[in-house]
């Protein structure tokens, strides 16, 4: 019997940031034909990283730039989040950085890949009352595009971290290839994830009223099993130290980083609370190497050659808040993979 071997598949990446999708689908085999960022530090990341071709302003890219290019099989993109989050104001698609989501379709509309890959905050699903992510879901479909949409959590992911995204996954022409990609076999068949009906509430009139035509399926699960569960920190007794772990490893949609504890000792964990309280009380904040980790990128990858010195922490904090978690991006890449294979 033949050996199972994935195709080559071409991507383009835009509002790529840090690179996070090039990290997760090095390992597939698959090769960015172009990316597009405006951000000088994260541009410089990607370019000392993987040597790509960056396009430059994603609303500057004409048709004859993109025929310019060569064809891809996948679009990918994590359009700016702050519109849709409660620290942006929540001002949807009258923000312009909100708008940078329809522009993603309008690329996939000139561009027509076979695959999809979208990602935002939660926010995008309430968002005035979740007609912005209708009109987004509602303009795939016009393009032919069947969907599915899901909440992931990285923390699932082997990262010590919670961080909840939406993720978009389209198959053109199928809605069932795409619904196979972000779920498996136990959710499809009506055994959502135990912690997902609160999320299930907010997603409920958006899906809805748009897979009553039966080319998209929603399910908001964040997560992928209990089997999964990685603990930033032994989960331990004492009220102190119990508030303390609720702040451990946490990084804000702007990029800016929360206090945490320092590690847990051994001896915490058998009980020895004075041990305890000095390690909870002494609070710092996390590290850009900390941060790297958290979003499941190697060390170091963000310290870079940046304006002729080492890149300082400020612009390596931000992008590193702004960016998607590897593990998650490596696990939809897969999925992706299998399915398009079958």
């Amino acid at each position: 019997m033949p050996e199972f071997t994935a195709r080559q598949i071409r991507y383009a990446s835009v509002c790529d940031g840090i690179g996070a999708v090039h990290v997760a689908w090095k390992t597939l085999g698959w090769r960015c034909s172009w990316t597009s960022e405006i951000e000088p530090f994260p541009a410089a990341v990607v370019e000392q990283r993987f040597g790509l071709v960056n396009l430059g302003d994603v609303t500057e890219i004409t048709e004859g730039m993109l025929h310019e290019q060569e064809t891809v099989d996948l679009l990918v993109g994590g359009t700016p989040c702050q519109s849709f989050s409660v620290a942006g104001l929540r001002r949807g698609l009258a923000d312009p950085r909100g708008n940078l989501a329809l522009r993603f379709v309008q690329l996939a509309a000139v561009m027509q890949p076979q695959w999809i890959v979208w990602e935002n905050v939660p926010g995008v699903l309430s968002s005035n009352k979740g007609r912005d992510f209708g009109t987004f879901l509602g303009a795939l479909v016009e393009l032919g595009y069947g969907f599915a949409y899901r909440v992931l959590d990285a923390q699932w992911f082997g990262v010590a971290q919670r961080r909840r995204r939406v993720f978009v996954v389209g198959h053109l022409g199928d809605w069932r290839r795409a619904a196979a990609v972000l779920f498996e076999r136990e959710s499809v068949f009506g055994d959502p994830p135990s912690r997902a009906k609160s999320w299930e509430r907010t997603s409920r009139p958006v899906a809805s009223s748009l897979t009553s035509s039966g080319r998209g399926v929603a399910r908001t699960g964040e997560s992928r099993g209990q089997d999964d569960v990685v603990l930033a920190a032994p989960q331990l007794a004492n009220p102190l130290t119990a508030r303390m772990q609720k702040g451990i490893n946490t990084t804000c949609d702007e990029g800016q980083t929360a206090v945490v504890c320092n590690p847990i000792t051994a001896d915490a964990d058998k009980g020895d609370q004075d041990t305890v309280i000095q390690q909870a009380l002494a609070v710092r904040r996390l590290t850009p190497r900390e941060c790297e980790r958290l979003q499941g990128f190697p060390d170091d990858y963000t310290l870079v050659e940046y304006r002729k010195k080492p890149a300082a922490d400020g612009p390596r904090y931000r992008a590193l808040g702004n960016s998607m978690a590897v593990p998650v991006m490596r696990w939809i890449g897969e999925r992706i993979a299998m399915i398009d294979e079958l």
